[in-house]
């Protein structure tokens, strides 16, 4: 991002998003149309479907004046325990190394062995680009109800590669891409050390938070862009509706764009003119006479998390019942990049995106 006095624009309004969702077209409990109408009654502007390994545009049937669909598909590579399939691997993998175009066949034969046998998974979401993405990507471009291959791999992988052939394979269909969930996928710093040409990171994953307390992740965040990779950062739901526990209105974007289209809100995102929030509200931010600042409606402690030498944060939290406001951190000059956490009176965050410094 462009060192700016003002990331946010003074004129522009404020639309609210969420960017992970599943419904009945895959592993979801609603369907399309209830998702929407959820969303659409917790005040939401826009949301993308984006169902396991299968492109959902449904624009045409449920787009308003007032609210937006971001076509979109989640694909999936999948390293998994073979030892207990009784079967020819080589049969499936046609020398490769990776099952694809039968990638379901196998999956199913894991769950008839009646064991979980997933030992890491990449889950990237592809969602449908800017008109100049889906110029470039021609009669490649991706198409409604279309089928992302999953990948299948058995016993080992090269992590990196599996995930950059992922995302090269959507940004050629007119996509961009986003690597979700971290965490949860059980993946590793060299999975992902060298991806290229990622969008984002979901660093807040509100299903896997209430799930099992493994869906806020700045680390490896953090690690890409020590190592030169700068992407942005983003949060969501992932809600797939199953009423085992809360998975819905509790990760989201919120987007500043001059209005609502798809053409501006996906220019939005990819310039960075959002932040990321699980409750928390930041109204501005900024870099100004040798200084970073926040502005919020009330936090009780705000991270400034430089990149750089080891010391070179600063935390700053709320004395004498004053909640945080304006808080201004100096930039001492050998930081590489900055962002920001908001932790409001509730405990609620919410996360700029990196600021390269240099």
């Amino acid at each position: 991002m462009i060192i700016k006095e003002k990331v946010f624009a003074d004129n522009h309004k404020w639309f609210k998003g969420n960017l992970h969702a599943h419904t009945t077209n895959s592993d979801g409990k609603l369907t399309p149309a209830q998702a929407v109408l959820a969303y659409k009654q917790h005040g939401y502007n826009f949301m993308c479907l984006s169902d396991h390994d299968y492109f959902t545009d449904l624009c045409e049937e449920f787009n308003t004046e007032n609210f937006i669909l971001l076509p979109g598909v989640e694909g999936s590579v999948r390293l998994i325990d073979d030892s207990a399939l009784n079967i020819n691997v080589d049969e499936y993998t046609d020398g490769k190394g990776y099952a694809d175009y039968r990638a379901d066949e196998i999956w199913d034969k894991l769950k008839d062995i009646g064991e979980y046998r997933l030992l890491k998974t990449h889950h990237i979401h592809g969602i449908l680009g800017n008109k100049a993405m889906q110029e470039a990507a021609g009669e490649n471009c991706i198409r409604p109800n279309e089928y992302t291959p999953m990948r299948v791999y058995f016993g080992h992988w090269d992590g990196a590669k599996a995930a950059q052939d992922l995302s090269d394979y959507m940004k050629a269909k007119g996509c961009f891409t986003t690597y979700n969930h971290p965490i949860w996928s059980r993946i590793d710093t060299e999975d992902i050390k060298d991806i290229d040409g990622f969008w984002a990171i979901e660093v807040y994953n509100y299903a896997s938070v209430n799930e099992c307390g493994e869906g806020e992740d700045t680390t490896f965040w953090d690690y890409l862009m020590r190592h030169g990779t700068y992407v942005n950062c983003f949060a969501s739901d992932d809600n797939h509706n199953e009423g085992i526990y809360p998975d819905s209105f509790g990760g989201y974007v919120m987007v500043q764009a001059e209005e609502l289209t798809h053409e501006n809100i996906i220019n939005s995102l990819l310039e960075g003119r959002y932040y990321s929030s699980g409750g928390a509200e930041i109204t501005q931010w900024g870099i100004k006479d040798g200084s970073v600042y926040v502005t919020c409606p009330g936090a009780k402690r705000i991270n400034f998390v430089f990149g750089g030498k080891v010391g070179s944060s600063k935390t700053v939290v709320y004395a004498n019942d004053m909640p945080l406001t304006h808080v201004e951190c100096p930039i001492k000059g050998h930081e590489t990049h900055v962002r920001i956490e908001v932790i409001d009176m509730n405990d609620k965050k919410a996360w700029t995106n990196p600021i390269i410094l240099k």
